[in-house]
């Protein structure tokens, strides 16, 4: 039997089948050791569903409970630990108003939601509204949780219609009982009506929100004259690769055209990740440069993650994006490593084009909802 070091052998790579052949102890043991990253950690508790072993459940709770501990580790335990009524008391605690670790809060209501708390489902339904993506998520699960368990008459009735995002809700329960809710939706209507181009493509975006439908969204956004925020020095390249990283889930600022070229522009081929930076590696190799095996930025900043691994050659620290084949260094990197990358079939991305501010695209960073650079996005790290 391989070791969960071998089955997880870095951030982001995992071997889900072979972690869920190991015993179900050995996980629940590596979860609760603190001193294991956490990037491992997580990949555990999800190879504990269905099995959590009894004996480890107070400990497993203990490291939900520690604010100290890992949110990425506490969600992920969250999620396991669904059906302990036990948590619920603590989740409830207005003390949890006080943890401001990442997500926390919205994991905290999803969870109340699916132990049947039926006083967070105003928190939830907002959660449920929310243009974020992982908000939504949280929301819609916890929502469904409660519905589940007690009917949707009865969660309805528990919200009313006094608020957008509750009666968005009652849409949403009206459509999934096979229901005619087109009384609800003018936004067809609006694109015609609406007075300024950013209102039209925000009213095409929330149409597509509603029916899904991408052929309906680009004969609406090939009607509007496919408008985008033009960015001066950003090619086609590095657009589409930030376009569909981080246009989909982008901040409230955001100009809503970012959003709907998300949804109508064709994305550019996945890269295999792996396959990059074994290409990398041997290029470096090739060039006599030595470089020390890849790791991810999460693994090097020992927390967080983002959309770059890092090779070092002697004193030099180099980036390859996920997103795509670009790479660049944190310094000055040499002649020799830019070749050598290059005939891989890298892009070095160099300081003037990694300084283009992508304007108007708004993405979470440290605290604040801003725009970024191309370096910034393309070598993004956040804890």
């Amino acid at each position: 039997m391989r070791s969960i070091e071998d089955l997880i052998p870095r951030a982001g790579s995992d071997d889900t089948a072979g972690l869920r052949e190991v015993d179900a102890e050995e996980l629940a043991r590596y979860v609760v050791d603190r001193g294991h990253p956490w990037w491992r950690r997580r990949p555990c508790v999800i190879a504990l569903t269905g099995r959590v072993p009894e004996r480890y459940v107070p400990e497993l709770i203990a490291c939900v409970q520690d604010p100290r501990d890992t949110s990425e580790v506490r969600r992920s335990l969250l999620d396991l630990l669904a059906d302990r009524a036990e948590l619920l008391p603590w989740l409830r605690h207005e003390d949890r108003a006080a943890d401001t670790s990442y997500g926390m809060g919205e994991a905290f209501l999803k969870a109340r939601g699916l132990l049947g708390d039926r006083t967070a489902a105003r928190g939830l339904a907002t959660l449920a509204a929310s243009p974020q993506r992982s908000a939504r998520d949280a929301g819609d699960a916890g929502l469904d949780g409660l519905v589940d368990r007690y009917g949707a008459d009865a969660i309805l009735a528990e919200l009313g219609e006094g608020r957008p995002e509750d009666r968005e809700f009652h849409v949403w329960m009206r459509y999934r009982a096979d229901e005619d809710v087109t009384d609800a939706d003018r936004l067809r209507a609006y694109l015609d009506e609406a007075p300024t181009t950013e209102a039209k493509v925000w009213a095409a975006y929330a149409l597509y929100g509603l029916t899904e439908d991408r052929a309906e969204a680009q004969a609406v956004y090939d009607r509007l004259g496919r408008p985008r925020v033009e960015v001066e020095g950003l090619d086609e390249e590095l657009r589409r690769a930030i376009v569909h990283a981080y246009a989909p889930g982008c901040e409230r600022p955001s100009d809503p055209r970012w959003r709907l070229e998300a949804v109508c522009a064709d994305p550019p081929a996945r890269p295999d990740v792996d396959d990059q930076l074994r290409r990398a590696t041997a290029a470096l190799t090739a060039a006599g440069l030595a470089p020390k095996p890849p790791v991810s930025c999460g693994e090097d900043n020992q927390q967080g993650d983002g959309t770059y691994h890092v090779i070092e050659i002697g004193g030099d620290r180099l980036l390859i994006s996920t997103l795509g084949p670009f790479a660049t260094a944190e310094e000055d990197a040499t002649d020799a490593a830019r070749c050598a990358l290059a005939s891989a079939g890298f892009r070095w991305i160099d300081g003037e084009t990694g300084a283009i501010r992508v304007t108007d695209l708004c993405v979470y960073f440290f605290g604040r909802r801003d725009s970024l650079t191309v370096d910034a996005l393309l070598f993004f790290w956040q804890d």
